[in-house]
């Protein structure tokens, strides 16, 4: 395990490669679950700020389950989170025209509508993570519907704390993001030197 600037980050985070590939998965994150996407309570007033411009990307169902039930929800521990539809898929949820599902608020940020890409725990997923008095703990999830994602990963040789290059700066800075590179150098040569020696 990695500590930067107060952040700790495991050591799949660093070694796992991972890269989502919608194509295969058909965006089951979106979709599966028994509960919507963790938010931070400061993101419920983005929510609200961001819904008119978001709304014209929803499902009927979702504009039904919104505008009826409200933006946001409480889970069963009393966390905020996205509300879900009866199918249990995420209400923000909307489909590409070959039926993948994907984030209308991430669609809306995409066309410039926006400029909240989309909560950020959905953001910085597969990572999650744990908050603590004096540090953040950055652990990999592990969900059966991202094992695509694991195999092009391994592919593309392409780790998952640089395949979430831009959540992981928006959470903590680029400032941040730099110093976990360098700190991941720094170990990679020191292993290398104790591996020739």
């Amino acid at each position: 395990m990695l500590i930067v600037d107060k952040v700790l980050v495991s050591d799949e985070v660093v070694s796992t490669c991972f890269c989502c590939d919608p194509a295969l998965c058909r965006g089951a994150c979106c979709i599966e679950g028994d509960a919507g996407a963790p938010l931070d309570p400061l993101e419920l007033g983005d929510l609200e700020d961001i819904y008119p411009h978001v709304k014209p990307f929803l499902t009927p169902e979702g504009i039904k389950e919104l505008e009826t039930n409200g933006l946001f929800t409480q889970d069963r521990d009393g966390r905020w989170v996205t509300p879900l539809l009866e199918d249990e898929a995420c209400a923000y949820i909307c489909y590409s025209k070959d039926g993948i599902a994907q984030c209308a608020i991430e669609k809306a940020y995409r066309l410039g509508k926006i400029h909240f890409p989309k909560p950020l725990s959905c953001h910085l997923y597969p990572i999650r993570v744990k908050s603590l008095p004096d540090y953040d703990a950055l652990n990999m999830h592990h969900w059966f519907v991202c094992q695509s994602a694991c195999q092009k990963g391994e592919q593309l040789h392409l780790p998952l704390y640089k395949f979430l290059k831009e959540p992981l700066s928006r959470a903590y800075g680029q400032a941040w993001y730099e110093s976990l590179e360098k700190t991941i150098k720094q170990e990679k040569e020191k292993k290398k030197q104790n591996y020739e020696k």
